[in-house]
């Protein structure tokens, strides 16, 4: 695993464990947060019922007679109360009266609390001494849910009280508003820490992925293949390194390409170099014509064959030497087709093989470099002149497929073997030519696999059913 993911794993489990502590800290908090608000207006709620049991006092009046019919017609009302979230529908709020002993004389849930002791409850017995009286207590102990709030408020002045007022809620009233502040608050962490997660995910790859697009440009690089120039983005620093990397691989082919073709032209030439001054030396002597007519034409040969060894590498060297086309231009390919029969024509004639082309006659346009493609053309036609019998023809096609512009080049040879189709366009790999029964450079078939290659395309070379070889070498249309 990449240090990379590591580190964005690790990022993303301390940040992970870091909003679950905040969220649980957060929804634990929301119970008391909402249960304080409520006990808070319940002290009010109490003090101001309190107040009017007194004052029903104050004038001769029975208390507790006026709250329970109070209570009674509350009930029965009917409202509907949209609190954000949560729908209230019916009162929850009650209350009971216990007198200066802690019995209850009046309770707002039917009564059923009137004539019990409670003396003992906080909030009863808290608030006859003078503090503050509060409690919750379950109804049912196994159930959390069942808790109930209490709070009192003294009846009548602090020296002289004639009782304590209650007013109690259950907790269950405020729990859907407490689920609810919950999920808010958990959709919340969740988005927060998503979006954080999102950020440092960008970051990673804003920083990471092109340095991945370089790595992969060097590999394909170093296994010799073209790759197009990767596409970085404008404005990021690794850019700079890109150059840098460029730069110096530019340096170090350059070095490896001299020290490499010189070591090839070196080992290459030894051989007609060697014919030639064994030839020359031989016709110092007295032989007859028909000997001497033998060597003239063996040197011929091999000057021939050095002097398209020469070239084959020069132009193999101009099309090698070029990661990519740094100027392309729009070209007819059929006017870069006809202008590599021109030049192959004349080895046609003395072949005496009949070049035949079916081109068509509007334009085949395609992005490149005149001279590599007409180079990788004329290669073609001379590989295929090379292996066509004395008085056949080589039959060249033009078309134009989907999006790529299709060359086939048909010639009537031997074929070639089972065993070096795979190996033909290898550099220095080479077959016997059927005429001359001298092998090649090795070089023209390369040359042109590095040309397509250059420019996006493709050349393979199978054999036909009927016979011979067809080389077919396809290019991007310009769209």
């Amino acid at each position: 695993m990449r240090l990379t993911r590591i580190t964005l794993l690790l990022i993303t489990f301390v940040i992970a464990l870091g909003f679950f502590q905040l969220a649980r800290y957060l929804m634990d908090d929301v119970q008391p947060q909402v249960l304080q608000a409520t006990e808070e207006v319940m002290i009010d709620a109490a003090h101001v019922f309190s107040e009017m049991v007194e004052h029903e006092m104050k004038n001769g009046r029975q208390g507790t007679g006026r709250l329970r019919e109070i209570f009674t017609d509350a009930r029965k009302r009917q409202f509907k109360a949209q609190i954000f979230e949560l729908r209230k529908e019916r009162m929850g709020l009650n209350i009971y009266i216990t007198d200066t002993k802690g019995m209850v004389i009046f309770d707002s849930e039917d009564g059923r609390r009137e004539g019990q002791d409670y003396s003992v409850m906080n909030d009863v017995h808290l608030t006859l001494t003078g503090k503050y009286g509060a409690r919750s207590s379950r109804e049912k102990e196994s159930d959390s849910t069942s808790s109930v709030m209490y709070v009192g408020a003294l009846i009548g002045p602090g020296d002289k009280p004639v009782g304590v007022l209650t007013v109690f809620k259950k907790q269950a009233d405020a729990l859907p508003m407490i689920a609810e502040r919950r999920n808010v608050i958990l959709r919340s962490i969740i988005s927060i820490g998503f979006g954080i997660i999102l950020l440092i995910a960008a970051f990673f790859w804003w920083v990471y992925q092109p340095l991945g697009m370089l790595t992969d440009y060097a590999r394909s690089v170093e296994k010799g293949q073209r790759p197009p120039k990767p596409r970085l983005g404008a404005g990021r620093e690794v850019n700079t390194l890109y150059h840098a990397v460029e730069t110096m691989r530019e340096a170090l082919e350059g070095r490896r390409y001299a020290e490499r073709y010189t070591q090839t032209l070196t080992h290459e030439m030894k051989s007609p170099l060697a014919a030639i001054r064994g030839a020359a030396e031989l016709l110092q002597e007295d032989m007859p014509p028909k000997n001497r007519d033998r060597f003239l034409e063996n040197i011929r040969a091999e000057t021939s064959r050095a002097e398209r060894l020469i070239s084959r590498l020069l132009e193999l060297s101009t099309v090698e030497s070029k990661s990519h086309l740094d100027a392309v231009e729009s070209l007819d390919f059929c006017d870069v087709v006809r202008k590599a029969l021109l030049q192959a024509e004349p080895i046609g004639e003395i072949s005496r093989v009949v070049l035949v082309a079916h081109l068509p006659d509007r334009p085949m346009p395609v992005l490149g470099d005149d001279f590599v493609l007409r180079a990788a053309v004329t290669n073609l036609l001379e590989n295929a002149i090379d292996f066509s019998t004395a008085g056949s023809s080589v039959i060249i096609d033009l078309n134009a497929e989907a999006d790529m512009v299709v060359l086939t080049i048909d010639d009537c040879g031997p074929g070639v073997p089972d065993y070096a189709l795979d190996k033909v366009f290898d550099r220095f790999y080479s077959l016997r030519h059927h005429q001359s029964g001298r092998k090649g450079t090795g070089l023209g078939l390369n040359l042109v696999k590095e040309a397509a290659e250059l420019h996006h395309g493709s050349i393979t070379l199978q054999n036909r059913p009927e016979g011979g070889a067809r080389a077919t070498l396809k290019l991007p249309a310009q769209k």
